[in-house]
């Protein structure tokens, strides 16, 4: 996914609309999505590859290159049949004005299909641990979902979901899923308006994942792990100061899977995520964690 911004001025209001017309001064673009999680797991440390679709576009190529630059392993596949998802911002003077979205949210087909599956596999073949971040652009569809969690239940890799699919019935398989708040309410089909029914929704929905957890991820009320034959484990927000959630979801799914992957207890996962996500919530924008800053955060729980 790519984040497109086009940063200007507006001075006057369109002849042709009741609308502003931003002079553009500039236009940067950053990686998003799928793009973030990695990002994450490669500042704390970790070695990560991308593995997803886009399209045969200049935008593509884009991604590609940042990709590259950020030191980021990629195995993208490319499908002619769908453009490469990009989030166009328009921005005056620091206030966002208009987001324009460009995108295909139809599941992957024929040739980019075969090569999505392939892709997949190889990237098993090597990896230690998984996320699956589902942003509801119609990849993660049935038959991808399915195919890396067998594949990684095959070779012993834990998977970790950031889910945004309705029917949690799609994750079947994966060590954990990460909703938050919204997510588990889209899931459950009925608001949560406190601990008791977070708890009761999730589980009522832990059957459809096959033996696998939830994490409802609570913002400010922190995250609750809840598990098949177990008693749920509560861990506890520790921002001091909130700034920005921007991209917090993609530090604790990749502080988890990082865990995971090299045999931290749950217990003790969940606190390492918590904590994480602490550190970049009080930092602006889309933001990463080190190791450094995560030591120094857990010295000060």
């Amino acid at each position: 996914m790519l984040d497109e911004f086009l940063r200007g001025d507006v001075k006057r209001i369109s002849p042709e609309a009741p609308v502003p017309v931003l002079e553009v001064r500039s236009r940067d673009h950053r990686l998003g999505g799928a793009a973030n999680a990695a990002a994450n797991v490669q500042a704390l440390g970790g070695n990560a590859t991308v593995i997803g679709l886009v399209g045969q576009d200049t935008e593509g190529d884009v991604v590609e290159r940042l990709l590259r630059e950020g030191g980021l392993g990629a195995s993208l596949v490319r499908d002619a049949a769908r453009p490469t998802t990009r989030k166009t911002r328009l921005v005056a003077r620091g206030q966002q004005m208009v987001r324009a979205d460009s995108e295909s949210r139809e599941p992957p087909q024929n040739e980019a299909l075969t090569g999505l599956l392939a892709a997949i596999d190889a990237g098993l073949a090597n990896a230690d641990g998984c996320i699956l971040s589902d942003y509801a652009k119609g990849v993660v569809s049935p038959a991808v979902a399915s195919h890396l969690l067998a594949g990684a239940a095959k070779r012993g890799i834990p998977v970790v979901v950031d889910p945004k699919h309705r029917d949690f019935a799609l994750y079947r398989g994966a060590t954990v899923i990460t909703p938050n708040q919204s997510e588990l309410e889209l899931a459950a089909g009925s608001p949560l308006p406190n601990e008791s029914a977070i708890l009761a929704a999730t589980e009522r929905l832990l059957p459809l994942l096959g033996g696998g957890a939830i994490l409802a991820t609570r913002g400010a009320d922190g995250m609750t792990l809840v598990r098949p034959g177990l008693a749920p484990i509560h861990a506890r927000a520790t921002a001091k100061a909130v700034f920005d959630v921007t991209g917090a979801g993609d530090t604790v799914v990749a502080t988890l899977a990082l865990s995971l992957a090299t045999h931290v207890p749950f217990e003790d996962a969940i606190i390492l995520a918590s904590v994480a996500a602490g550190v970049v919530v009080s930092k602006e924008g889309t933001a990463t964690v080190t190791p450094d800053e995560l030591r120094e955060a857990l010295h000060e729980v």
